[in-house]
């Protein structure tokens, strides 16, 4: 059986027999691997223009909503999924992490698109810049899809993590992708594909699976594509200097395995639960996935008292963990990928005993598995090493066996343990374990510049901690130095890293114009029809109305005191606000806002649904006794929503900027309401 690469619309074998891939636990042969014949030309082609063509006309939301209903059918067939991931050798546990975790990745970037950006083709990023005295010259930015595609170079460890926290992003930004997972695995990540594709979902060359080899597919990309890597930093940096990569500026985002440490805290002892979650936690980063993640705790750093104590718990945990086939009740660590693997580690840890001391595990002793060959599957034991010295040496400061092994080191204050995690050269993750918060502080302040993301994990988180080596959807992955330089995830970030910022300078109409916000200064235009009283669809951005003036009386001032509860001196006390920043009493903010709201707001029902928010408030000017207020209303943005099966009515969301302003037609308050408003078309 050959594992099939997926391009320009079809589903392509290779022409030769390919690399032999086999089953992690019995080592039979699954499948052969190979990209012989696929044309990268082709592909490159097939994605920039079907793929990438279909994409932009699609809004940011259509896209969004794309992925949320691939999340529920992928969801749906998760079980044959489950069947497939077995093979690489992962528990039940291990396959979560990858299937679920994958899909819940990209239903949390469809939520975050559609939370945080319009329903358009385009972003509009930040507020406009005003870039002259008058305001009649203004600048702002925006964020367009790139016209290529990105090309997705992923490790074995994560076969459908690692391609859906990557793709979500890129598609959603509107850039179709070329996804090449690594051999080992590359049949999962095909049965994952051959899901997508069946669905529908996705238009057509949006995309596409290389599995074998990538060929001279990097010799085909331009300024317009992009590429991530995720892998050894050797393999990432030879990528890293392609010349067409470096010729054309290609971007590159490069995620690599990093020497991650954990610190437990000088504070904590034995009897304390930070103790006994410290080591929880290594011996769960020591086995889950069987140790092969790019976030495993490699590095355990711990006060030299407490080493002894330390060792004795994490032997004591080891000794629990059952290894085998991961289809046996009760195995709770299967093997590595393949033998290949097995034999890398095995040289890796040698590598480390020549400076360290094995203390469990390691390449000597007779591996015990359940229900499998420890002859046939690729099973190595959880290793711990020990490094007496490791300000002296730098070995396992550079040396990673990626299986589960670590290597336990003492430190004498903290400024030394925060030296030893900087000797890993920049790392993905990094945790600390402490109910002390300053020495919390000063562990992460010392340590930060060395690390993409630090945990502090202590007894009041520990219950809804996703722990050390968990990456997640609204935080940065990535880290400085040896971990490749790079970012990925971040909420929004990893959206507009596909997107191409650019600057655009023009009068606020042109503006306007151009990004479909009203822009202060904008020319603006008015009807006869009051705007609540009209549909989604016929509201047009730019359009205002101002309202009728009111007189602010010091009953209103008192009355709303009296009602709020609000009495502070400024508003009360005559004597006292004389000597205030105001001189004189003044009317509460919060009243001049629901003064304005009773001015501009159209009381007979219509098609405006609720008012649900109120943003960027900010009070300009006081209004005193006497003074008159006047309020202009104008409508900054639309944004479309998709009409949900338990809703009625369709609807949108409107943007309202509101200014308030004064007798002598000076601001005194500004912001930002929106209110859901009736759509007249499904």
């Amino acid at each position: 059986m050959k594992t099939k690469s997926y391009v320009y619309g079809e589903w392509f074998e290779g022409a030769d027999q390919g690399i032999e891939v086999k089953h992690a636990v019995t080592g039979e042969t699954i499948s052969w691997v190979s990209s012989e014949g696929v044309d990268f030309a082709k592909v490159v082609q097939y994605g920039r223009e079907v793929g990438g063509k279909a994409l932009r006309a699609m809004t940011v939301h259509d896209r969004a909503n794309a992925l949320k209903e691939l999340g529920k059918v992928l969801m749906a067939r998760k079980k044959e999924l489950y069947q497939v991931s077995a093979q690489t050798g992962a528990t039940k546990a291990d396959s979560w992490v990858d299937i679920e975790g994958g899909v819940g990745t990209m239903f949390s970037y469809s939520s975050i698109a559609r939370r945080e950006f319009a329903n358009e083709t385009f972003i509009v990023e930040g507020a406009p810049e005003r870039l002259s005295a008058e305001g009649t010259f203004v600048g702002q930015h925006i964020l367009t899809p790139k016209l290529g595609v990105s090309v997705h170079i992923n490790a074995f460890n994560f076969p459908c993590w690692g391609m859906l926290e990557k793709i979500a992003p890129s598609l959603i930004a509107g850039m179709p992708v070329v996804v090449k997972p690594a051999t080992a695995s590359a049949y999962l990540t095909e049965a994952m594909v051959q899901m997508i594709v069946e669905s529908g979902l996705l238009p057509e060359g949006s995309l596409q699976l290389i599995c074998g080899s990538t060929g001279d597919l990097l010799d085909q990309l331009n300024e317009q594509d992009a590429v991530t890597f995720t892998g050894s930093a050797s393999t990432g940096q030879m990528l890293r200097n392609h010349p067409n990569i470096v010729a054309n500026s290609i971007p590159f985002n490069m995620e690599a395995d990093s020497l991650n440490c954990s610190i437990l805290g000088e504070t904590v002892n034995p009897e304390d639960p930070e103790f006994d979650l410290f080591i929880k936690e290594v011996a769960r980063e020591m086995t889950v996935k069987a140790g092969q993640k790019c976030t495993a705790i490699r590095r355990i750093l711990v006060p030299a008292a407490k080493v002894d104590a330390v060792t004795t718990a994490l032997k004591a945990r080891l000794d629990k963990v059952v290894m085998g086939d991961p289809a046996e009740e009760g195995v709770r660590m299967g093997p590595l990928v393949g033998c290949s693997q097995r034999e890398d580690v095995r040289r890796k840890v040698a590598a480390l005993q020549e400076h360290c001391e094995v203390v469990y595990g390691g390449n000597d002793i007779e591996v015990q598995v359940k229900g499998a060959s420890a002859v046939e599957g690729a099973f190595y034991p959880p290793t711990l090493l020990f490094c007496g010295n490791p300000m002296e040496t730098e070995a396992p400061h550079s040396i990673e066996a990626f299986g589960p092994v670590s290597t336990l080191m003492p430190y004498d204050s903290i400024e030394q343990a925060v030296e030893l995690a900087h000797m890993g050269k920049g790392s993905l993750a990094g945790s600390v374990v402490t109910y002390d918060d300053q020495e919390a502080r000063e562990l992460v302040m010392g340590a930060a510049a060395y690390h993409g993301r630090m945990l502090v994990l202590n007894r009041d988180c520990a219950g809804e901690s996703t722990g050390h080596g968990s990456p997640l959807a609204p935080l940065v992955h990535g880290g400085p130095g040896r971990a490749g330089g790079g970012e990925e995830l971040g909420g929004s970030r990893a959206i507009k890293h596909y997107m191409q910022r650019t600057a655009i300078q023009g009068s606020p109409t042109t503006m306007m114009a151009i990004t479909k916000e009203y822009v202060a200064g904008a020319k603006t235009t008015k009807t006869d029809i009051h705007p609540f009283k009209k549909y989604f669809e016929q509201l047009q951005v730019g359009e205002s109305l101002t309202t009728h003036r009111r007189t602010v009386t010091e009953a209103d001032i008192v009355n709303f005191g009296c009602l709020s509860g609000d009495h502070f001196y400024a508003h009360f006390d005559e004597i006292a606000a004389k000597d205030s920043l105001f001189g004189k009493r003044v009317a509460h903010g919060y009243f001049v806002i629901s003064a304005a709201a009773g001015m501009f707001v159209e009381p007979a029902p219509g098609p405006v649904l609720a008012n649900y928010g109120l943003e960027n408030l900010r009070f300009v000017e006081p209004v005193g006794i006497g003074d008159s207020i006047q309020v202009k209303i104008t409508v900054k943005k639309k944004i479309k929503k998709a009409k949900r099966p338990d809703e009625d009515r369709a609807s949108g969301v409107v943007v309202w900027d509101v200014e308030v302003l004064n007798q002598n037609q000076e601001l005194v308050a500004l912001y930002d309401i929106m209110t859901l408003v009736e759509r007249q078309e499904d």
